[in-house]
Parts: structure tokens; sequence; C-alpha cells
């Protein structure tokens, strides 16, 4: 379950980075709430998944999550360049968030 708290907080994260950015500055009240709600749910399910999983594990993984899908966000929907460096660099990122989650010491794997 410790897993799932924390892909459920790297997503929120992904939602409070992309709210931040539609937030004009904190200009654009409804989307400055936003960031708000996520980022503090995604606070709360990073820490229940610290309850079972080592820190430093769930904080990279966290940040990973996050990293790799506010990248994608922008791609996507802010039109952010996409380039092969880009794209190989995310994909070693999503290979070591991967390499946390099969390597991961802790009471939850």
């Amino acid at each position: 379950m410790s897993w799932i708290y924390l892909l459920v907080a790297g997503m929120l994260e992904i939602g409070f980075t992309t709210c931040l950015k539609l937030s004009n500055n904190f200009t654009n009240l409804k989307w400055g709430a936003g960031f708000l709600v996520c980022a503090i749910m995604s606070f709360v399910f990073l820490n229940k998944a610290t309850v079972n999983l080592p820190l430093g594990t769930a904080y990279a993984v966290w940040t990973g999550i996050g990293a790799v899908g506010t990248v994608m966000v922008g791609i996507i929907f802010f039109k952010e360049p996409f380039s092969f460096w880009r794209m190989f660099f995310i994909t070693t990122l999503i290979i070591s968030i991967l390499g946390l989650k099969l390597f991961a010491e802790g009471k939850a794997q």
C-alpha cells in the first residue's frame, strides 16, 4: 500500500506544479487554490508512504515521479521543447526510479 500512496503523492506533485504554472504567479485564484490542495495532499500521501518505506527512497521516487510527469505535462500542454537529449535524461530518471522501487530496503518490499 505504501507504494500506492507514493504513486498518488507523485501524481499530486505533478498536479501542484501544473497548477503553479497555471496560477500565473498566484494571480488566478482558482489555480492557486488547486496548487494548495494538491501540494497539501501530496505531502499527506508522501508522509503515509514513509511509514513503511525508507525516507530517502520515498523522497527520491516522489520527486522523480513529479519531475518526469511535470516535464511531460510541459511538453504536451505547454509546448516546451522535445529533444533527444531531454528524453534520454528523462528515461535515465525513470530507470533510476524503477531501480529504487526494485531494490528498496524496508518493510514494504
